[in-house]
């Protein structure tokens, strides 16, 4: 099974807040950058180091770069430790995500938005079903995301998608299929990371740009942890798909959610009535979080 790091000395003996999130039948595959991951742009600025166990982007003035796992998953957990730009990272966006191909495409999404020295890091989280998105929920972290590697988790299911910070969870998007919501589980995904410079939009709506002068930008990616179906697996003998079913929440995964949401978020597309006159989409009015 995966280790996770945990930030100590904010929240309290914290724990896998996850009923059966890892099933007996599932293999763990704690995947190696060289052996698992394909660099996919960016000319040399991505580097996989520590003999495959980690893996560094670069941003400078002429580009960024990025990688994508060579295999592609449907439904899993997937887990990655990461360590931001520090310092003076405004302008910049550092992405994990999961994304199908082609018109009509899946995606769920980590973006790491970067600030001005001293500034927090806005965590911009988006699901994607059948090409369409604006489910956006953004939110600053407890710590200093820069200082030390920190484990992102999304965790995807027929029946909810979880995002965890170190295994904290800081949002639930339930499957609302039954009153008309799109939600991704027929397309397979690929992991995606990648880091590069969006500074007409990320760093306070684009009004701080990239200071070049601090380039190049680094950020770094290690233990990548993968508990997924490959394409077609699911349901297999090899792949019990009744356990998948009951991940959720427990009691204090809730009240954790809860805490986070209360003190930590600083956007939810599901409150933005400006942007949503005629009513707050559907989903929102069934879900408590």
């Amino acid at each position: 099974m995966a280790t996770f790091s945990t930030h100590s000395g904010v929240l309290p003996n914290p724990s896998i807040f996850l009923i059966s999130v890892f099933v007996a039948s599932l293999v763990t595959v704690g995947a190696n950058f060289i052996r698992d991951a394909e660099i996919t742009w960016g000319e040399g600025r991505a580097k996989i180091i520590e003999g495959g166990r980690g893996l560094t982007l670069s941003l400078d003035q002429y580009s960024g770069s990025g990688f994508q796992s060579k295999n592609e998953y449907i439904l899993g957990r997937f887990d990655m430790q990461l360590k931001l730009v520090p310092g003076n990272s405004a302008g910049t966006v550092t992405t994990f995500f999961l994304s199908s191909q082609g018109e009509g495409h899946d995606e769920i999404d980590f973006e790491f938005l970067g600030n001005s020295s001293g500034e927090p890091y806005t965590v911009h989280t988006n699901v994607y079903a059948q090409g369409k998105g604006n489910k956006e929920q953004q939110f600053h972290l407890w710590f200093d995301p820069s200082a030390a590697f920190h484990t992102y988790s999304i965790v995807w299911n027929p029946q909810r998608i979880i995002f965890l910070v170190d295994n904290i969870p800081l949002r639930v998007f339930h499957n609302h299929e039954s009153i008309g919501i799109p939600f991704p589980k027929s397309q397979a995904m690929r992991v995606h990371c990648s880091l590069w410079n969006a500074d007409d939009w990320a760093t306070q709506g684009g009004r701080v740009k990239t200071d070049w002068t601090k380039a190049p930008f680094i950020a770094s990616y290690r233990d990548l942890n993968i508990n997924a179906c490959f394409p077609g697996s699911c349901g297999t003998d090899s792949f019990n798909a009744e356990a998948w079913q009951t991940q959720e929440l427990d009691a204090k995964g809730r009240n954790r959610l809860r805490w986070v949401q209360q003190k930590h978020m600083v956007y939810s597309y599901c409150s933005d009535i400006q942007r949503f006159p005629q009513g707050i989409p559907a989903e929102c009015k069934r879900s408590r979080f």
